[in-house]
């Protein structure tokens, strides 16, 4: 795919995602398969070139792993800032908020800054892999917090009853 075809791609996905999380959702918190994903997105990122610069292996491990790590802790404070509540069926939904949107977008910035750091110390990752991989993370800890907590909350019944 050439850059500005996964540019557009990334664009419209990130686009699609943000604007779903203000709807409410369904909640499954049956245990099924909520990792499948995220394990697809970082098989597939990992199998691509250009993940870690040749020439700077330990300086793009290291922004990298710093990625991860904001994208992971992204991933929860968004499942964290996403209201859940049960309706009088039992079914568990969900629905983000301004602070699910202040959360992406301060991931956005400090991601933003990490690619800007990268790019003065003269480190070429290919962004492609990498923020294939860091949506994997983000998607992996807020599905599984978003589910912990699903789990958490069944049972309880939380929206009033008009009448």
């Amino acid at each position: 795919m050439s850059g500005v075809l996964t540019i557009v791609v990334i664009t419209a996905v990130v686009a699609f995602i943000f604007v779903r999380q203000f709807t409410a959702q369904r909640v499954t918190s049956s245990g099924g398969k909520w990792w499948l994903i995220p394990a697809v997105l970082a098989v597939v990122a990992c199998r691509q070139d250009g993940l870690l610069d040749p020439a700077h292996h330990t300086a793009s491990a290291v922004l990298l792993g710093a990625e991860l790590l904001i994208a992971l802790a992204s991933g929860a404070a968004w499942a964290w800032t996403t209201r859940i509540w049960t309706d009088a069926d039992g079914e568990v939904w969900a629905k983000g908020g301004w602070a699910t949107a202040g959360v992406w977008l301060c991931g956005m910035a400090v991601r933003i800054g990490l690619m800007a750091a990268a790019s003065l110390i003269g480190v070429h990752q290919n962004s492609s892999p990498a923020l294939t991989l860091s949506v994997a993370a983000m998607l992996l800890s807020r599905t599984g917090v978003l589910t912990w907590r699903a789990r958490a909350s069944q049972g309880t019944y939380r929206v009033p009853v008009a009448g």
